[in-house]
């Protein structure tokens, strides 16, 4: 209990001191209206692919396919959208179509979690070597339905989940706060929560104790795989368009801000509210290096630093404890 808060609080002041540092270099236009609206348009779809991540993680495992099942779903999406949609339909009927496509491109998301999940739980290949081989299936069929194109021009009624206000407060922020607070809710008051965190822990321990592993694990990318749909529909709502290459370096974000929360690369630790600090960390830092104009490159390269300073960190602290228990 004493660690979880812990880490928490160094997160949280982590935080601070990174919003303070970009505010002295940013001086007042960091803290304008505008910037933080902006921040809250862009965390979204990060936040919720690194949801996906994460639950995976706490079991031990990785999901490589969350960004190809995002950008599939949004294919899907997109081709219902421009097939069936056309200028002189009625409002009501563009409603139900925009239902349409949006149930198909769920269901595809559920799809390849049920694969990944089949092929990690039953058939027992490794979940990165799963999700690797998915990840390239899945790019490959959605390079053969948009042949390399970018879908786009799609109906008001989509485009407000990546653009819309709702009281001042950005859809898509709404929608992570509820995927979040949803993701919460699963992992720290359900069985299923329970059995994701003891299979991370110790899955053989998890097994005699009468969890049946195989069914946790197909619901738990079952999870990742709906929650990379959610992030897919906030995507191609934000640029109205769909291509196969979208978010490609999303991939190795949503592993830095798990880990960066406080999620074990080994599983069995991890909390939704950890993995939002950092998330908010991560986005005051591009945010802040933006509006210095420093390249997005230079950007990328100061996370995975992060990462790596972070991981070291992780582990000499692991290291220490273990030498601590020993000596007592």
């Amino acid at each position: 209990m004493y660690r979880k808060h812990a880490d928490l609080i160094i997160l949280a002041l982590v935080l601070a001191a990174v919003f303070s540092l970009m505010w002295l270099l940013n001086g007042p236009h960091f803290f304008q209206a505008d910037n933080f609206q902006s921040m809250a348009f862009q965390l979204p779809e990060l936040g919720i692919l690194s949801l996906a991540m994460m639950v995976t993680m706490l079991t031990g495992g990785i999901n490589l396919s969350i960004i190809a099942s995002a950008n599939l779903t949004g294919i899907v999406v997109a081709m219902i959208l421009t097939g069936l949609v056309t200028p002189d339909m009625s409002a009501a009927a563009t409603g139900l179509i925009v239902l349409l496509a949006i149930s198909a491109g769920l269901a595809v998301a559920a799809l390849v979690g049920l694969l990944n999940g089949f092929l990690i739980a039953r058939v027992e290949v490794s979940p990165i070597l799963a999700t690797l081989g998915t990840m390239i299936l899945l790019n490959g069929l959605a390079i053969v339905l948009t042949r390399g194109y970018v879908i786009s021009g799609f109906p008001p009624a989509l485009l407000f989940i990546g653009n819309g206000l709702v009281l001042g407060i950005p859809m898509p922020m709404i929608i992570f706060l509820l995927c979040a607070g949803l993701m919460a809710l699963i992992l720290n008051r359900t069985p299923l929560g329970l059995s994701i965190y003891m299979i991370g822990s110790n899955p053989t321990a998890c097994l005699f104790a009468g969890v049946d592993n195989a069914r946790v694990l197909m619901r738990t990318y079952l999870i990742s795989g709906l929650y990379a749909g959610v992030a897919a529909l906030i995507m191609i709502a934000r640029f109205n368009s769909a291509k196969a290459d979208y978010g490609a370096s999303y991939l190795l974000m949503t592993v830095l801000a798990s880990v960066l929360g406080g999620t074990s690369a080994a599983g069995g630790f991890g909390k939704v509210s950890g993995l939002v600090l950092a998330l908010a960390i991560l986005q005051v830092v591009s945010s802040g290096l933006n509006l210095l104009q420093v390249s997005a490159f230079m950007t990328i390269a100061i996370w995975g630093a992060i990462l790596i300073l972070v991981m070291v960190v992780g582990h000499l602290s692991a290291r220490f404890q273990e030498k601590k228990q020993l000596a007592a």
